[in-house]
């Protein structure tokens, strides 16, 4: 690369452009490179192959003369879109943008896929289903009920924290119809991190019945549910059976609640009724508008112990999505008076309301509940 030594001397002629990457994401002999909208995205250039300055430090510098469009846009890779740069939660990010492509840039690099994979396969948790036709006295149905346990489950005699997840079938499953949240792929990233050391206990909806299922027990804009008779499945027979069978951490301290549109609702309504089981609660897209009152049920928020709450809504997702967001946390605020409860709010003005995105914001949301120890 004939720019390679200015690179180095870290001297530049006037109005060129010099990417500057650090990354302490595992590297080998594979080569880094740009590419973007100024080379038609071909990751096979040489002529866009960076530089290694130091370990961990790399640039490339287009000359002066390289013509450039408006709005810069590219990613980094190790030789092809299999090898792509990913976060450090596993996530392919959205392309960068740089709007006047002049001077010096410097980006941050995490992970890497590596064969298409964003993730390392002996990390991944292990997945047990406890029953396909688990009992739920409550409503005089079953229910297929399955745990994902870390990685390591069989190899140490820990106790483990433990988070109720809503509508099993689209948490690991590759083929959900809906899409994939891809819990076991980002548990296995999180390994790496050492932030996977929670149980998570997936149970799936009910079909043509979720909705019922998912409705709080009052008058709501879809009528009176059978949420009540659900969390009591929940707290009274499926939590006591988890604790029984599986080395957890029963206490509320380590218990959490959680999932997206109609599930994150009756997470919600979940952690109301029952604040002596759950003080960790992971709502994401919820919907809101079928009971906009909720926080009026929560009657004994305020005098529960320490509680954090992780709300999630995506921009896309509807013009009132985030705003009814806001206004729960605001309300939850004032019913807790700002002592006992801890709120991270996450928002993304592109995020769309599917699965992959909820997925996107997992391991987010784990890390804060589980294994943020800031309280």
């Amino acid at each position: 690369m004939g720019n390679s030594s200015m690179a180095k001397s870290g001297q530049q002629p006037e109005s060129s452009f010099v990417f500057g990457l650090e990354t302490g994401a595992e590297q080998d002999e594979r080569l880094i490179g740009v590419s973007g909208n100024f080379n038609d995205w071909d990751t096979a250039d040489p002529r866009y192959v960076m530089t290694m300055i130091r370990p961990g430090y790399y640039e490339l510098q287009l000359p002066a003369d390289h013509p450039l469009p408006g709005v810069l846009e590219y990613k980094y890779h190790r030789g092809s879109w299999a090898e792509v740069e990913l976060d450090r939660y596993g996530n392919e990010s959205s392309n960068r943008r740089v709007e006047i492509a002049r001077g010096r840039i410097t980006d941050r690099v995490d992970r890497w896929k590596n064969a298409g994979k964003i993730f390392h396969p002996e990390f991944l948790p292990n997945i047990q289903v406890i029953s396909e036709t688990f009992e739920i006295p409550q409503l005089i149905k079953t229910r297929r009920i399955a745990a994902l346990l870390p990685y390591d489950y069989y190899q140490t005699d820990k106790r483990y924290p433990v988070l109720y997840l809503q509508d099993g079938q689209n948490l690991f499953d590759d083929y959900a119809p809906f899409g994939s949240w891809g819990v076991d792929k980002k548990l296995a990233v999180m390994a790496e991190r050492g932030t996977h050391e929670v149980i998570i206990i997936a149970i799936d909806h009910a079909e043509e019945e979720r909705i019922e299922e998912f409705t709080p027990s009052y008058r709501t804009r879809l009528g009176v549910g059978q949420g009540k008779k659900y969390v009591s499945f929940l707290a009274d027979t499926l939590k006591p059976y988890i604790d029984n069978h599986f080395r957890t951490l029963p206490g509320r301290e380590n218990t959490g609640i959680g999932g997206s549109s109609m599930g994150g609702l009756i997470s919600i309504y979940a952690g109301f009724m029952y604040p002596e089981v759950y003080s960790k609660l992971m709502i994401f897209s919820p919907s809101l508008w079928v009971a906009p009152n909720i926080h009026f049920h929560a009657i004994h928020f305020k005098e529960s112990a320490h509680t954090k709450v992780y709300l999630y809504g995506g921009g896309a997702e509807g013009a009132n999505v985030v705003p009814n967001i806001q206004r729960l946390k605001l309300a939850l605020e004032a019913k807790g008076q700002g002592v006992n409860t801890e709120f991270a709010l996450a928002i993304d003005p592109q995020g769309e309301h599917n699965e992959q995105r909820w997925g996107e914001e997992f391991p987010r949301a784990v890390e804060w509940l589980f294994f943020n120890r800031s309280t």
